[in-house]
């Protein structure tokens, strides 16, 4: 293509208002001359030219191609270091298969939390991280011991001023028969009536795994720095309980656990998880994944308004076509049902006319041609 048929190509495309919006702020900012803005409306217009594709264009075959193919050069099982709290964190294959089976909870739940703007600093973000670990009975007591004459368990804090607070957490736990009683340097768990030496170990074990502070489920946190912001990453996660906290930046933090996105979020915010959390597992492993690959499996797992996981549970199992369910798994159940419900297959995906040998509703196969002949004329 010429020079000049190139440009009278590129005259004649229209970009969206969102990219002319985002031109527009560009040269605002960056104050660009006429020429310079026509220069850059050219490259974004050659740049949106190839990102389009043709009618007919099977994409959800070549978005899974595009993942698929470099995802079996990834490692099995990969971990990574979190920070100096030396946690690891799932990567890799294992990571993908997280995402995309849209797990109810990751192996290993991960947040990462922003400071507002007056809070942006190393003391108040230490302090908060600090105060956010969940502590039970066991991390916050020096000394333990069972008075089996008593039927007493008798419990030495760390600190003193926490004295109270242990106490009160063990008077409102779960465990039934507790008489609590605060003593000078010591908190007194008596049991009513008789029991037996190994029932009391066993009541002492429950004991020490009472909640007494911080936030439940937060394991460990750590606090690093990324340019100008302070950031806490935490293992485990409870995110709706962690935007509470005043410092805490709710427009900014997330987790990297869908469903947890989605109570907290909605829907939008899942699927903006789900995009970033396989992108950066992908990047991690060194891949390079077009965008709107991932974009487009982000789309299908949410667009209904839940989180659906790539698989016979979700989007596999809920297919139009009969023969589509039936070629991925459990073909004898898919078939049985759909017999019994007097279901018809139309044939209008790629999978079932595949399997009877017909031409696939793509490409050149999706349209039909019509040809209209004149009447000889008779001799």
């Amino acid at each position: 293509m010429s020079t000049e048929s190139q440009k009278n190509y590129l005259d004649e495309i229209v970009l969206p208002d969102g990219i002319v919006k985002q031109i527009e702020e560009v040269v605002r900012r960056k104050r660009l001359n006429k020429e310079q803005k026509e220069k850059l409306e050219q490259e974004v217009k050659k740049k949106y030219a190839n990102s389009k594709f043709e009618p007919g264009e099977a994409l959800g075959i070549i978005a899974a191609q595009s993942i698929s193919e470099p995802a079996t050069q990834m490692t099995m099982r990969t971990y990574h270091f979190a920070g100096s709290a030396g946690v690891k964190v799932t990567y890799g294959l294992p990571r993908l298969i997280e995402i995309f089976d849209a797990k109810r909870s990751p192996e290993i739940p991960v947040m990462t939390l922003y400071m507002k703007r007056e809070f942006n600093n190393r003391d108040v973000t230490k302090k908060i991280a600090e105060e956010m670990i969940e502590k039970t009975v066991f991390d916050v007591i020096k000394k333990i011991s069972i008075n089996v004459g008593e039927d007493e368990i008798i419990l030495e804090p760390q600190d003193l001023k926490r004295l109270g607070t242990i106490a009160k957490a063990i008077k409102g736990s779960s465990i039934k028969g507790l008489s609590v009683k605060e003593r000078a340097k010591e908190i007194s768990v008596k049991v009513e009536g008789e029991v037996l030496t190994k029932d009391l170990n066993k009541i002492k074990e429950k004991i020490m795994e009472i909640y007494v502070s911080g936030i439940k489920g937060v394991s460990n946190a750590v606090v690093r720095k990324e340019g100008e912001d302070w950031i806490i990453n935490t293992i485990g996660s409870n995110l709706e309980e962690v935007i509470k906290i005043k410092e805490i930046d709710e427009n900014k933090s997330i987790t990297n656990d869908t469903h947890e996105m989605n109570r907290v979020f909605g829907i939008e915010a899942t699927r903006s998880t789900i995009m970033n959390e396989a992108m950066k597992t992908m990047q991690e492993q060194g891949l390079d994944v077009d965008i709107r690959h991932i974009m487009l499996v982000g789309d299908i797992m949410t667009w209904s308004g839940v989180v659906k996981s790539i698989g016979r549970y979700g989007v596999a199992g809920s297919k139009t076509s009969i023969l589509a369910r039936a070629a991925f798994e459990e073909t004898i159940k898919h078939l049985v049902k759909a017999s019994v419900r007097n279901e018809v297959d139309n044939f209008d995906g790629i999978f079932e006319n595949v399997m009877i040998g017909q031409v696939i509703p793509s490409g050149t196969g999706m349209f039909d041609l019509i040809a209209k002949f004149e009447k000889e004329e008779s001799k």
